[in-house]
């Protein structure tokens, strides 16, 4: 998408994509259900064909984005993710966002993983309740994501966009952990719609200081850390609802990974914002 696209479209590009994600988000637990119910196998081999499927449709259909003349040669001694990682990092002035991608990244994927958890716990959710949550999740970033984000963009720019939506996701994460009814979760998502701008407009940061020869390699890098990440996510969220599965329902203290999300968000914030004081500095200069 970087390759094909002009530095000041890649942010609605990736928005896009991004909403094609969400839409995943929604019809994914939907069809795990429905294959669930006939095999408990099932929506694995479907899983597992649909990627298969996704492998030769980019292998044998997908043209290569790169023209021949910008491409480099192929080196095992650089395909490897801390190679990767370390290219990236060191990328003039784009230190601060990795730092973005980690923290916020860490936040997300605490939140998918704690999500079912939490609201059966605090709330008394079941599976039917869970599910509608998380399509309400998957419908507010396909509405983001795929349609506000080319108007948002005409009033601030990838760097303020990120701002704003670190903010609203931080105090997101907060009030998901404070709230004291279930419906008040669905409230939450429904006013958190800057939120889902945050990957769109960090991404085209880090492409724009990438150059035309390295976007498939540094935004590979980031898929990366945000992989490391979605491992690393299960190992936090878990033992800190388990640290507080004794309170009782009403306790605030239930809500200590959504704190904690919202500590990785504000500290995101204060990266992203040191990146566009560096910025400014440098455009001034």
């Amino acid at each position: 998408v970087a390759d094909i696209t002009e530095p000041q479209d890649r942010a609605r590009r990736f928005g896009l994509l991004g909403a094609m994600m969400g839409l995943g988000f929604i019809v994914g637990p939907v069809m795990g259900g429905l294959l669930g119910a006939i095999d408990l196998q099932l929506p694995f081999l479907v899983a597992g064909g649909l990627t298969m499927l996704n492998f030769l449709y980019g292998y044998f259909v997908l043209p290569e984005s790169l023209p021949a003349r910008q491409r480099k040669a192929f080196d095992w001694r650089t395909a490897n993710p801390l190679t990767a990682l370390r290219q990236l990092a060191q990328l003039r002035g784009v230190a601060p966002l990795v730092g973005v991608v980690a923290f916020s990244g860490l936040a997300q994927f605490v939140l998918y993983t704690s999500w079912v958890l939490y609201t059966t716990f605090k709330f008394g959710w079941g599976p039917l309740e869970n599910g509608w949550s998380l399509a309400a999740v998957g419908v507010s970033s396909v509405l983001v994501q795929g349609f506000l984000m080319r108007h948002l963009l005409r009033w601030f720019s990838p760097q303020k966009l990120a701002v704003l939506g670190l903010l609203s996701s931080a105090l997101a994460y907060a009030l998901w952990g404070a709230a004291s009814q279930g419906w008040m979760m669905y409230a939450v998502i429904g006013v958190n719609l800057l939120g889902g701008t945050v990957a769109a407009a960090v991404n085209s940061m880090i492409s724009s200081a990438a150059d035309s020869t390295s976007q498939g390699r540094t935004l590979g890098a980031v898929s990366s850390l945000g992989s490391l990440m979605a491992v690393l996510a299960p190992m936090i969220g878990a033992p800190l609802l388990a640290a507080v599965s004794h309170l009782p329902r009403g306790d605030w203290r239930i809500g200590a990974p959504f704190f904690f999300c919202a500590a990785l968000q504000t500290v995101s914030l204060l990266l992203a914002w040191v990146h566009i004081r560096r910025h400014h500095r440098q455009a001034a200069a």
